[in-house]
C-alpha cells in the first residue's frame, strides 16, 4: 500500500467514525447522558484492523483522537473529560488488535470469518478490549469527578462489546463477500439470473418473516416480553443462508431493536432504569449476533469438512484402485517369471511365492537352504550359491542358483527374499565342457611330448651336418616348432590346473600359512637365481594359520607370487610384501608388488579365463592363472580382488577360512550331481 493510499483510507474511515460517533450521541436516553449504542467502537476496530500494515498509521491515531475530542466537547464534555474518552478509545483499540493478532493472526477485513474459532476469538477480544476501555474511561471519570457509577460502567461494557462484535463481524465479512459476489455473479442482475427461483422465494420469505416478527414483537405487543421468540428468525437465517447475509440480518435486527427501544416501543422500553434498559437491549443484540454467526459458521465448517472428507475418500478410493491394479500387475509379472521368487518370514513360513518357487519349496526351505536363510536373516551378505535339490524317486538332482536379500516390514520384522534360478543345464553343460577340455588336454600331452622329442632329435642331426644356409634354415624352423610345442604344453598345463582347481575334492586342514609362503618364496628365489635373473625381495609379516586344502593353497600362492615377479619391469628388482589380518572366521591375505600394475578398467576382467591384461607387452602366459586363483578361493568360501598398490604395482587380496573356523568348502556343481 502506498503512503497516499494509506492517507486516503484514513480519511474514509475517519468519516465513518465521525458518523458512528454522532449516531451514538443521538441515542442518549435521558439526562444521565448515557448512549444506548456506541457503533463507533465497532467502526474503530475495523478501521485499525484494515490499517494494521499501513505506512501512515500515525494519521489514524490522530484522526480518531481529534474526532473523539471534538464530538465530546461539542456535546458538553470538558476538554479533560474528552481526553479521558480519547485515551479509553485508543486503549480499547490497542488491546483488541493485540489480542486478535495473537489469537487469530490471519483474521483481517480481507479474509473474512471462516470458523467458530474466529467467532469466539472475536467475541473474547471484544470483551477484553471493552474491559480495558472501561478501566480507562469510567475509571478516569471517577478520578476526575469523584463519583463512580457502576451503571455507567455496565452500559459501557455492554454497548461497546455488542458494537465491536456486530460491526466487527460485518467489517470482516464485507470485503470477501463483495469480492466473491463479483467473481461469481458479476452484477445483481447476474445474481438474479443464476439464483434458483426457490432460493429467491426463501430470501423473500426471510425478509418478510423477519419484518413481521420484529414489528409484532416491538410495535404491536406492548408490554409482552416475547422478544425471545424472535430468535427463531435468527436461527433460520443461520442455518439456511450464507454467513455475510446472516451478519447483515443480525445487524438489521440490532438496529431495529435499538430504534424501537429508543422510541418507547418493545419489551425493553418497559424497563424504567435507563442503564438496565441499555444493558438488556445490548445483551439481546449480542445474543442474536452470536447465535446467528455460530450457526452459520458451524454450517460452513461442516460443509468444508464434508467436502474435504469427500475429496479424501475419492482420493483414497483412487489410490486403492491404483494400488490394487499395481498389485495385480506385480503379481502377474511375478507369476509369469520362470525364476522362482519366495519371501520367507523369521518363523520359516513362506509369506509369498510364485509358481516357479512353489515347485522348489513344496516342503519349505530345508537342508542347504537353512544355512543360507539363517545367514541372510542375521543381516549377513550372502553371495550367490548353487544348491542341489534332490527329489524322491528322481535319479538326478536339480541345481539351483540362490540369491538372497533381507528386508524389513513396516513393523520392523525381518524377512528374507529368495530368488531361485535353475542352472542345472548350464552347470552340467559347463562341467561337460570342462571335463572334455581336461581329457583333451591330458591326451594332447603325448603328441606334444613326441613333437618336442623328435624336434630335439632332428635339431641334433642337423647340427652334425656341414654349415650351409639350408642347415641354418632347418635349425631355425626346428626352433620355432620347439617353442610352439612349449607354448602348447604351457596351455595344456594351465587347462589341467584349472580343471584340478575346479573339480578336485577340497580337503581342508590346518595349514601354517607362514611356512607355506616361505616355501613358495624360497622356490621362486632359487628359480630366479638359476635363470640369471634379479633375485626378488620378499617381506613377509606374521601370518596366522588357515583352514585350507594344502595343494590348492600352494597353487594359489605360487600363481599370485609368480605373476607378481613375472609382471615386473625389466630393469626393476621385484619386491613383494605378504601380509594377513584376521576378520571374524576368515583370514584376509594381501600380496602387494612393485610391478607394472593392472590397466584401468580391467581389475575384475583379469580373473576371467584366458584374459591377458598385457598381451601386447611380450609377457608369456595363457590367461588362466588368475582364473585358477579365483576358483580356488571361491571353493574355500572366500573372495579375491585386485586393486592398485598406492606405492606402484598391484595388490591382490583374498580370504580363506581361519584355522578352526566352522566353515565347509563350497562344493562344485560337478560334485552335486
Amino acid at each position: 500500500m502506498t503512503y497516499r493510499g494509506s492517507l486516503a483510507r484514513t480519511g474514509m474511515f475517519a468519516v465513518a467514525f465521525l458518523v458512528a460517533v454522532w449516531a451514538g450521541r443521538l441515542t442518549v436516553m435521558d439526562q444521565t447522558n448515557l448512549s444506548m449504542v456506541w457503533p463507533a467502537a465497532g467502526v474503530a476496530v475495523v478501521w485499525f484492523c484494515a490499517q494494521r500494515e499501513a505506512p501512515a498509521r500515525w494519521a489514524d491515531v490522530v484522526a480518531l483522537a481529534m474526532i473523539t475530542l471534538v464530538v465530546n466537547m461539542a456535546t458538553g464534555a470538558t476538554p479533560v473529560m474528552a481526553m479521558v474518552f480519547v485515551s479509553a478509545n485508543l486503549v480499547q483499540v490497542a488491546v483488541f488488535l493485540h489480542l486478535l493478532a495473537r489469537w487469530r493472526p490471519d483474521l483481517r477485513p480481507t479474509s473474512g470469518l471462516h470458523s467458530a474459532r474466529d467467532l469466539w476469538a472475536l467475541l473474547a477480544a471484544a470483551a477484553a478490549s471493552t474491559v480495558a476501555g472501561a478501566a480507562a474511561g469510567p475509571t478516569g471519570m471517577w478520578l476526575l469527578t469523584g463519583r463512580h457509577s457502576w451503571a455507567a460502567t455496565l452500559v459501557w461494557l455492554s454497548r461497546n462489546t455488542a458494537a465491536i462484535l456486530l460491526i466487527g463481524a460485518a467489517g470482516l465479512c464485507a470485503v470477501p463477500a463483495i469480492r466473491k459476489f463479483r467473481e461469481r455473479y458479476g452484477s445483481p442482475l447476474g445474481w438474479w439470473r443464476a439464483t434458483p427461483r426457490a432460493r429467491l422465494v426463501e430470501y423473500a420469505a426471510l425478509a418478510l418473516c423477519s419484518s413481521a416478527a420484529y414489528l409484532a414483537g416491538f410495535a404491536l405487543t406492548r408490554g409482552l416480553p416475547i422478544a425471545f421468540a424472535l430468535i427463531a428468525v435468527t436461527v433460520w437465517a443461520g442455518i439456511r443462508f450464507p454467513t455475510p447475509l446472516v451478519v447483515a440480518h443480525d445487524l438489521a435486527a440490532g438496529v431495529v431493536s435499538v430504534l424501537f427501544t429508543l422510541n418507547g416501543y418493545g419489551p425493553f422500553a418497559a424497563i424504567d432504569n435507563p442503564a438496565a434498559r441499555a444493558c438488556v437491549a445490548q445483551l439481546y443484540v449480542a445474543m442474536v449476533a452470536v447465535i446467528g454467526l455460530a450457526l452459520a459458521l458451524g454450517r460452513d465448517e461442516r460443509h468444508v469438512l464434508m467436502t474435504d472428507l469427500a475429496a479424501e475418500k475419492a482420493e483414497l478410493a483412487a489410490e486403492r484402485e491404483q494400488a490394487s491394479q499395481r498389485a495385480e500387475l506385480l503379481r502377474a509379472i511375478i507369476d509369469s517369471t520362470t525364476d522362482g521368487l519366495a519371501v520367507v518370514g523369521a518363523d520359516r513360513r513362506v509369506v509369498l511365492s510364485n509358481p516357479a518357487a512353489d515347485g522348489l519349496l513344496t516342503d519349505g526351505p530345508t537342508g542347504d537352504f537353512e544355512e543360507i536363510f539363517t545367514r541372510a536373516l542375521a543381516g549377513e551378505e550372502v553371495p550367490e550359491t548353487d544348491v542341489l535339490i534332490r527329489r524322491p524317486g528322481a535319479s538326478a538332482g536339480q541345481i539351483v542358483c540362490v540369491r538372497t536379500a533381507a528386508v524389513r516390514d513396516p513393523d520392523g520384522a525381518r524377512r528374507v527374499v529368495f530368488l531361485f534360478h535353475d542352472v542345472t543345464s548350464e552347470r552340467r553343460h559347463r562341467d561337460e565342457l570342462a571335463g572334455f577340455a581336461g581329457v583333451v588336454a591330458h591326451d594332447l600331452l603325448n603328441p606334444v611330448t613326441a613333437v618336442e622329442g623328435w624336434t630335439e632329435t632332428a635339431a641334433e642331426a642337423v647340427e652334425r651336418l656341414p654349415r650351409t644356409p639350408e642347415a641354418g634354415l632347418a635349425l631355425d624352423a626346428l626352433g620355432r616348432v620347439d617353442r610352439a610345442a612349449g607354448r602348447m604344453r604351457s596351455l595344456i598345463g594351465g587347462l589341467l590346473a584349472y580343471t584340478t582347481a575346479r573339480d578336485a575334492t577340497v580337503a581342508p586342514v590346518a595349514v601354517d600359512l607362514g611356512q607355506m609362503v616361505s616355501e613358495v618364496t624360497v622356490a621362486r628365489l632359487d628359480a630366479a637365481i638359476a635363470a640369471g635373473l634379479p633375485a626378488p625381495r620378499f617381506t613377509v609379516a606374521d601370518l596366522p594359520p588357515v583352514q585350507a586344502d594344502p595343494v590348492l593353497l600352494r597353487q594359489l600362492l605360487d600363481n599370485l607370487i609368480g605373476n607378481a615377479i613375472k609382471y615386473t619391469a625389466r630393469d626393476v628388482t621385484p619386491a613383494l610384501t605378504v601380509t594377513a589380518t584376521r576378520a571374524g572366521d576368515m583370514v584376509l591375505v594381501c600380496v602387494a608388488d612393485n610391478g607394472i600394475g593392472i590397466p584401468a578398467g580391467q581389475h575384475d576382467e583379469i580373473f576371467g579365463n584366458f584374459h591377458r591384461a598385457h598381451s601386447t607387452l611380450g609377457y608369456a602366459g595363457t590367461g588362466l592363472g588368475l582364473g585358477i586363483c579365483k576358483r580356488i578361493v571361491e571353493r574355500h568360501g572366500g573372495t579375491i580382488t585386485a586393486t592398485d598398490n598406492p606405492g606402484g604395482g598391484s595388490r591382490f587380496e583374498f580370504s580363506v577360512p581361519a584355522a578352526g573356523a566352522d566353515r565347509q568348502p563350497v562344493p562344485d556343481s560337478a560334485q552335486l550331481r
